[in-house]
């Protein structure tokens, strides 16, 4: 149980939280159900305002793969041991195309980035820029080579951004105890 409450529907009702924020996070789950992160949110309405625009351009409007996307956040997850993103993304992941048998091998993600098996080089690439990315920062020359030569700029760009963003997401929701709805 998080320290601090999350916001309820009867306080959504009660009107402490902007009606129209609550709607646009709405709008933007699949759903229209409210997360436990959401909840979270809500109680800085600048913060949630700012996260849901941020995360729904991340989620919607990228030139990048979504199957790439969710690769590396589901990556992100089992780097982080952060559960509450990957029930949340590993179900996104396969509806974007992925396969069960690579999220099995997720599961020993310090050595996934190198199974040419189940991975194709740009998977490889991804998994292999989320793994420096998540553990050290720093990014290694030839990992940079390498993802430069499977994406274009722009996807580049994007990726990066992705993989910051998640971990983002992983830190808040450590830091806050969100967990699963």
């Amino acid at each position: 149980m998080p320290a601090i409450p999350y916001i309820t529907d009867q306080d959504i009702a009660a009107e402490k939280v902007p009606a129209d924020l609550v709607t646009a996070i709405r709008a933007r789950r699949a759903n229209g159900a409210l997360l436990n992160l959401d909840r979270m949110l809500l109680h800085s309405p600048p913060i949630a305002r700012g996260w849901n625009i941020f995360l729904g351009a991340i989620r919607r409007d990228l030139s990048l793969s979504p199957t790439l996307r969710e690769l590396a956040i589901c990556a992100i997850a089992k780097l982080n041991r952060a559960e509450y993103e990957w029930t949340q993304h590993a179900p996104i992941f396969l509806a974007e195309g992925g396969r069960q048998s690579q999220l099995d091998r997720l599961m020993s993600i310090n050595t996934a980035h190198i199974d040419e098996t189940e991975f194709n080089r740009v998977e490889r690439a991804t998994l292999n820029l989320t793994r420096e990315m998540t553990l050290s920062v720093d990014v290694n020359v030839a990992t940079r080579e390498e993802i430069r030569a499977v994406l274009s700029d722009a996807e580049v760009v994007e990726l990066v951004g992705v993989i910051a963003t998640y971990n983002l997401v992983w830190r808040f929701v450590v830091a806050r105890g969100v967990g699963a709805e």
